[in-house]
């Protein structure tokens, strides 16, 4: 099975933001991820609270702008590339070393009506590389995300293609795509074609999940989950999956409704493997 990490803006809202890596490890995660720690917890205090339980952070968001006023990213827009720039140099550059975390998302952000999507795209690449370079000073990597646009209008970065062929344009090591498969399916459908024809690139560094409708826990639905597990083992994908979904119900009882059989909630804890 792949290794799993547990999104703590998404799963655990049963409690409090800083109790949610302690359910996170009861339930055998050993892998965590989340949008904005920043906003939650000094980095210090989030450190502090994931080596308690032995887990992992491998991937946050960089500032988006205002989340709160609708903002998505401040990548592609030119006349906020010093608040990127800064935003990035002063809050998730040194949050990631401070937390150990390896790879940070940065989100491309909105297209107004007017805006010509080539300056966009130039915009963007200009600042990818940018980050790239000051990233890898770190050894740390960066992943941009396709998102569908029914969840998000007029987000710039929507197909796996359009992400891939940004990526080869910047040709840095450490830059690469994050595909999460529940917008996968929203806009390109065949989910298993995606998976076998980028996933051997691999410019694929992080994967996420939901399940389709209601982007709920992954059981049932729209999405083959136990084949696209099987088949990410077999083209050896060796990142993570994060559980990017909403639960049904609470966390625990929608684990229980998707982890195979012979998963226990309180079990012992399989290495990066067990929810």
């Amino acid at each position: 099975m792949p290794h799993f990490s547990a999104n703590l803006s998404w799963l655990y809202s049963e409690v409090p933001f800083p109790d949610r890596a302690t359910q996170a490890a009861a339930d055998g995660f050993s892998a965590v991820e989340c949008l904005f720690p920043y906003q939650e917890l000094s980095a210090q205090e989030f450190r502090s609270r994931l080596s308690d339980q032995a887990l992992d952070l491998v991937l946050f968001n960089a500032p988006p702008g205002n989340w709160a006023q609708g903002e998505r990213g401040l990548a592609i827009h030119e006349e906020r590339q010093a608040e990127f720039r800064q935003s990035f140099l002063e809050v998730a550059l040194p949050y990631a070393l401070a937390t150990h975390c390896p790879c940070l998302h940065i989100m491309a952000g909105l297209m107004g009506q007017d805006d010509s999507p080539q300056r966009l795209r130039d915009t963007f690449l200009e600042n990818l590389a940018w980050a790239c370079r000051q990233a890898a000073v770190h050894h740390l990597g960066l992943v941009i995300e396709p998102i569908n646009p029914i969840d998000m209008p007029n987000y710039f970065l929507t197909h796996q293609a359009q992400a891939h062929t940004l990526v080869q344009a910047i040709d840095a090591a450490n830059l690469g795509v994050q595909m999460d498969l529940y917008h996968c399916h929203r806009v390109e459908g065949q989910v298993a074609q995606e998976v076998l024809q980028w996933i051997p690139s691999g410019r694929v560094h992080h994967i996420q999940i939901a399940g389709f409708p209601g982007r709920h826990e992954p059981a049932g639905g729209d999405i083959d989950y136990p084949y696209l597990f099987t088949l990410l083992d077999t083209l050896g994908y060796a990142g993570h999956v994060g559980c990017e979904y909403r639960p049904a119900t609470t966390t625990r009882e929608g684990l229980l409704r998707w982890w195979p059989a012979q998963r226990t909630i309180h079990g012992t804890r399989r290495n990066q493997t067990a929810i």
